[in-house]
């Protein structure tokens, strides 16, 4: 009985301790991430989420700062009172609007039978 608890604690006392490094580095890139993205924005947070709003009326549901195409952007996902999602891209250095995008567009083209195959073995 002794044995056995010994190797329970000492397989969970080994999980724990070479698992936890990983998730902690994990979490440490993307805060080093976002550290990098906020340097490079002039705009923030209130000013993007005040532009999108003047873009696409409704309420602001999220806000985060992606880098896409090389650019640091801000995404702002606004509701509006249709139901309906609007994504609003701003340059994160200038305030400008990019584009706006209806955040259900990409599941509407898998409903018309265009969606993606995991495996091109598949047949899909």
């Amino acid at each position: 009985m002794k044995l056995l608890s010994l190797i329970l604690v000492l397989t969970v006392g080994t999980v724990l301790a070479f698992g936890s490094p990983a998730w902690s580095d994990k979490k440490k890139g993307e805060e080093g991430n976002s550290a990098a993205l906020a340097k490079d924005a002039k705009v923030t947070i209130d000013q993007a989420i005040k532009t999108a709003s003047e873009k696409v009326p409704g309420t602001v549901v999220e806000a985060e700062l992606e880098k896409k195409h090389g650019k640091t952007i801000w995404e702002v996902e606004v509701l509006g009172s249709d139901g309906k999602v609007t994504e609003v891209h701003i340059d994160a250095a200038t305030g400008a609007v990019i584009d706006t995008e209806a955040k259900g567009k990409k599941d509407e083209k898998k409903k018309d039978g265009k969606k993606k195959c995991p495996r091109l073995d598949m047949g899909c």
